[in-house]
């Protein structure tokens, strides 16, 4: 019976010499093993106790594979099992005056080895294999790694799983043109870099990684970013977000969900608009979209607080002299019902109203004053001093500017004329 996780051994006679445990543990491979009278316990042993063949507790690291044994018959003073659904735990024993502390262990894996160790301490029977003392094998401690970077197709595991410890990996160079659903069972998974490969589509299962902070895919085949990813648990966990030299044209209303985003990096797409809700991305600090095809920039960018900002080699417009004039007179019932839905926030999803009006109200345009509108509004653009935004701005252009033109809605003839300053 095995268990893998951290393991700190702390004696409890520093304290009395005035010294402190280093207080940090290391991975390793814990075994119930069977005593036999050749393998006598290396780490204070009481050989006057347990029979002829008494159960042992086992920790063998990666520089110590032999291990090092513990006796447990009547040897357990406590146990503390209060944080055991965190995967920590600690076995008190009485000879050696150690404190074994346990810590990074799957919690089900901790609950069944703790319950086996009670019974070695009680001298019972324990109905789960026993292992032997062999010293273990470095593989075993590959399944421990939180790292592991593969920059080409030779280095790439066909036949192995990737050890499900990892929270950084990288497969770059590798030529994948689809994710492999291997990468989604890695649940500790904080960095994902799939940079420089062929993926075409991003499966929505990358939204099943609670714990994803970082997300590379530059350098791929990609053409769009799914709705389904927008919704996911990356709303909460999304730190910083590299989707740079794509085939992308445009990007979901809903990609504004992921508030937590820092750092977005969209250089060298084939991107036509950013989300017009872009203002949403309060906690947004770093932002690169150069050499794309933006013609003018949503009005509620204005609302956001950056530190870095490129949006060079761009296709910016002119502000037209002239405004869009799309008014209705009067309202429709769609138009004035939707108003009503979005300024009374009144919630709203496909098992309430159809999906098509689902999509209308995601796809609204926000008035200076604060009113929505769907398809009766007056457009108007204007320019922009980036610096307005961003602390830290790339010139737009050869020449030295840091200007971009910028599009608002107005959803009435009054809000446009109040508004007429601004758009000189």
């Amino acid at each position: 019976m095995k268990l893998h996780c951290d393991v700190e051994v702390v004696s409890r006679h520093l304290p009395a010499l005035g010294m402190r445990n280093r207080g940090k543990g290391v991975r390793a491979v814990l075994s119930l093993c069977q005593q036999t009278p050749r393998s006598q316990p290396r780490a204070g042993a009481r050989s006057d106790r347990g029979g002829p063949h008494p159960t042992c507790l086992l920790i063998c690291t990666l520089k110590d594979k032999r291990g090092t044994r513990y006796e447990l018959k009547e040897n357990i003073e406590q146990f503390f099992t209060k944080f055991m659904d965190e995967g920590k735990a600690t076995v008190r024993l009485k000879e050696p005056p150690v404190d074994i502390c346990l810590s990074k262990a799957n919690s089900s894996s901790l609950k069944s080895f703790i319950s086996a160790v009670r019974l070695a301490h009680r001298g019972c029977d324990i109905e789960a294999p026993l292992s032997t003392f062999t010293p273990v094998k470095t593989s075993e401690f590959e399944k421990f790694k939180t790292k592991m970077v593969i920059t080409s197709k030779r280095d790439y595991p066909l036949s192995k799983n990737f050890p499900y410890s990892l929270e950084h990996l990288q497969t770059s160079y590798c030529g994948l043109v689809r994710i492999d659903m291997r990468m989604l069972c890695l649940r500790n998974l904080r960095k994902l870099d799939l940079s420089h490969n062929h993926i075409k589509k991003l499966p929505a299962t990358i939204g099943d990684l609670i714990h994803l902070q970082e997300l590379n895919l530059n350098d791929n085949h990609l053409e769009s970013f799914s709705v389904a990813l927008c919704q996911s648990t990356l709303q909460t966990s999304l730190r910083s977000l590299d989707l740079s030299k794509n085939k992308i044209k445009a990007l979901p209303v809903q990609f504004c969900q992921l508030r937590e985003l820092t750092n977005l990096k969209l250089d060298d797409n084939e991107l036509i608009r950013f989300p017009f809700k872009m203002g949403q991305l309060t906690n947004l600090r770093f932002l690169s979209a150069a050499r794309n095809k933006l013609p003018f920039l949503p009005s509620e960018f204005k609302n956001l607080s950056l530190e870095y900002l490129d949006l060079f080699g761009n296709t910016f417009e002119q502000p037209k002299v002239l405004p869009v004039i799309m008014l209705q007179t009067p309202l429709t019932l769609l138009e004035s019902s939707a108003q009503a839905v979005l300024y009374n926030r009144i919630p709203y999803g496909s098992h309430i109203i159809p999906f098509h009006l689902c999509q209308d109200l995601d796809t609204a345009k926000t008035c200076v004053c604060g009113r929505f509108c769907l398809n009766s509004f007056i457009q108007g653009t204007t320019t922009m001093n980036l610096h307005s935004v961003a602390h830290t701005v790339v010139l737009v252009d050869n020449m030295g500017g840091t200007e971009a033109p910028v599009t608002s809605f107005f959803c009435s003839l009054a809000c446009y004329v109040n508004s007429c300053d601004m758009l000189k």
